[in-house]
C-alpha cells in the first residue's frame, strides 16, 4: 500500500512540475496524423511528424490543431525552489566604515573564507 502511495504523489508530482502532463495529448497526435492521411493516403507517422514539429509554427487552415498538439505550447509550470546555503562561520560584522559625500555606509567582512581546520586537512603531515 505503501508503494502505491509513493509511486501516486511521485506521478502527481511530475506531472505538475514537469511537461510530462503532455503525454496525455498523444490521442490528439493520433487523430490528427488519421485526418492527416485522410487527405494524404502516402503519408508516414515520420513524416507527420516533421511537418509538425520541425517546421516551426506554419499558419495553415489546421493551425489552432496543430497548437493543440503534444510538445507545440509550453503552459510555464515549472516551479523553482531554492535552498538558501549559509556557511558555518558565515559573519555579519562591519569591518570598516566608508565615507562618501559626508554619509557613512558599513562595509562588511568578506563572508565566505576558507577555515583554518578545513585547509589543514590538505596539508603534508609534519614531525
Amino acid at each position: 500500500m505503501k508503494k502505491l502511495i509513493a509511486i501516486s504523489f511521485l506521478t502527481f508530482y511530475s506531472l505538475a512540475t514537469t511537461e510530462l502532463y503532455q503525454l496525455a495529448k498523444l490521442p490528439l497526435l493520433m487523430e490528427h496524423y488519421q485526418d492527416h492521411k485522410k487527405e494524404n493516403k502516402d503519408i508516414t507517422l515520420l513524416h507527420f511528424l516533421a511537418i509538425h514539429y520541425t517546421q516551426g509554427n506554419v499558419k495553415d487552415a489546421d493551425y489552432d490543431k496543430d497548437m493543440q498538439l503534444p510538445f507545440k505550447t509550453h503552459d510555464g509550470c515549472v516551479n523553482s525552489s531554492i535552498t538558501p546555503f549559509v556557511p558555518h562561520n558565515f559573519s555579519t560584522g562591519v569591518e570598516k566604515t566608508c565615507t562618501i559625500e559626508n554619509k557613512s555606509y558599513p562595509t562588511l567582512k568578506d563572508a565566505f573564507f576558507v577555515n583554518s581546520f578545513l585547509a589543514n586537512i590538505w596539508q603534508p603531515p609534519r614531525a
